[in-house]
């Protein structure tokens, strides 16, 4: 690999922090939904149609205790962030969108919901898309320039964000930088910026038996790593977090600590998503694609 970009002060690595905001979105009764939302950090939500009290109020904290230590850390430490919100979680969290629309920082568009959109057809997926974006627009004064699915997207997917005006696209793991990759349908490539899960807290969640400890050290040799690489290489770093399992008052200071180290090392740029997205695109052209391994052709 050759170093294709060089990042703002000749920093070696590009680290974005990622918020996600999704308490208030996700899966319940009380919205329509046919059941409840079924990740919860004890794995016991019901597979009847009734209403999960306790992982409600899971999701609750996030909000009421989670958010502010979070905000906390970042003001402490003048940290850009990426917020990855699901348009209705700042509809019900009017004070976290304020604090995006105040501090400058950016929101990636997460879905109108914290919902899965594989499963919709064309027509539905456009007016999902749409509405986040008028959502969140209403809410922090901005539109989204990039989006995140929850997990799983469509063969359409890309081709609409273009269609859309968003000019990036995280749902990737393949590459610790970004690329240009072809979309299905369009004679143009969609900028990814590729997501992390490796290193994202959620794990706290789907490995019960990590430790703030060992979650700390992974991020910590993760960056130290990309520092090394970044000396030859393009590199970017992604640090997935949530509300309701960071901001928990056990693992909060695994944060704290990580920015703290972040903060002490030399070639470290802490950039929202929209800027790597831009000083990306103005150094690498669009027709440097990187074509996938496994194309669509088959399907």
């Amino acid at each position: 690999m050759t170093k294709q970009v060089s990042w703002p002060n000749n920093a070696a690595v590009a680290l974005s922090i990622v918020v996600n905001v999704e308490e208030g979105s996700e899966s319940t009764m009380l919205d329509g939904d046919r059941g409840p939302e079924p990740v919860d950090e004890l794995g016991v939500a019901p597979r009847k149609p009734i209403r999960a009290h306790g992982n409600e109020s899971n999701y609750e904290y996030g909000i009421r205790e989670g958010w502010p230590r979070i905000q906390a850390l970042l003001e402490r430490y003048q940290v850009p962030a990426t917020f990855c919100a699901a348009a209705v979680a700042l509809e019900r969290a009017p004070q976290i969108a304020r604090y995006i629309a105040e501090s400058g920082d950016e929101t990636c568009s997460h879905g109108y919901r914290w919902q899965h959109q594989f499963g919709m057809n064309e027509e539905q997926e456009r007016e999902f898309i749409r509405k986040a974006v008028a959502s969140i627009t209403e809410t922090t004064g901005k539109r989204p320039r990039g989006w995140l699915s929850r997990y799983l997207f469509t063969d359409n997917t890309r081709r609409l964000l273009q269609e859309e005006g968003f000019d990036y696209h995280m749902d990737d793991y393949s590459a610790d930088e970004p690329f240009w990759a072809p979309v299905q349908g369009s004679d143009n490539p969609m900028l990814v910026l590729p997501y992390a899960i490796d290193s994202n807290d959620m794990k706290f969640w789907t490995s019960p038996s990590l430790t703030p400890e060992a979650w700390l050290s992974y991020a910590c040799r993760t960056l130290d790593t990309l520092l090394e690489e970044g000396q030859t290489q393009t590199r970017m770093m992604s640090l997935g977090l949530h509300l309701r399992i960071i901001g928990r008052p056990g693992r909060i200071g695994a944060l704290n600590e990580f920015l703290q180290y972040a903060r002490s090392k030399e070639g470290v740029w802490f950039a929202t998503r929209a800027e790597i997205a831009d000083a990306f695109a103005a150094q690498v052209p669009q027709s440097q694609v990187r074509e996938p391994l496994r194309g669509w052709e088959k399907f």
